[in-house]
């Protein structure tokens, strides 16, 4: 077994140079995500959440799936009782992290979020598959269950409630978030550790400055 102080990759693929990236950070985002989406990527929509408890201070962070993103923000569905669900009505600020590792690639995205409309979370729920929508009603998300049979036993009931019923209907518990970023960070690996790495801040009156950060 390798030593992990043994374990690097020198990166090499690309580099980052300012004149070169878009003024507008959701423009230079979409490059980045459609390239990631023509190699090939793996779920190159999946990105790292990071919230933070407003009781104790304690981050926590998962992976969720981006299901849209414009102007305005980042959207990703979830149950609104989950613990990330709760950390984030209590403390309404999040991170997000791309990593594309065969592109050496990392998108950084911090900001405030909020709850999108009812509306757009009906949208998404109805597109998603019949199972799914079952799942989104019987998982009582971050709770502690019994045993795999407890959730097995909710699904089973959830099926026969909704055995005759076309469509499903949105649960009260369940829907998107939306992250408003004010920071985006576009991060290219490079050689000997030493990385391009070109942030987006948000002004007071709502432009964008770009700034190169030291790897």
């Amino acid at each position: 077994m390798s030593k992990l102080s043994e374990m690097r990759k020198n990166y090499g693929l690309s580099h980052l140079e300012k004149s070169e990236m878009q003024a507008n950070p959701f423009d230079e985002f979409k490059i980045w995500f459609d390239h990631a989406v023509d190699a090939g990527i793996l779920e190159p929509n999946a990105m790292s959440l990071a919230t933070v408890s407003a009781e104790n201070g304690q981050p926590s962070l998962r992976i969720v799936l981006l299901k849209n993103f414009d102007t305005r923000g980042f959207v990703f569905f979830t149950n609104y009782e989950s613990r990330k669900g709760q950390e984030l009505t209590a403390l309404p600020k999040a991170a997000l992290n791309f990593f594309w590792a065969s592109l050496e690639q990392q998108i950084r995205i911090e900001g405030e979020v909020e709850m999108i409309d009812e509306e757009e979370s009906e949208a998404y729920f109805y597109s998603r598959n019949r199972e799914s929508k079952i799942g989104a009603w019987a998982s009582p998300q971050s709770q502690i269950i019994e045993d795999r049979k407890a959730l097995e036993d909710k699904i089973a009931h959830f099926e026969y409630m909704f055995e005759k019923v076309a469509a499903i209907p949105l649960p009260s518990h369940w829907g998107g978030y939306r992250v408003i970023p004010h920071r985006i960070e576009f991060w290219q690996g490079r050689s000997n550790r030493l990385h391009d790495r070109i942030v987006y801040v948000k002004q007071a009156d709502n432009s964008w400055e770009m700034k190169r950060l030291a790897p």
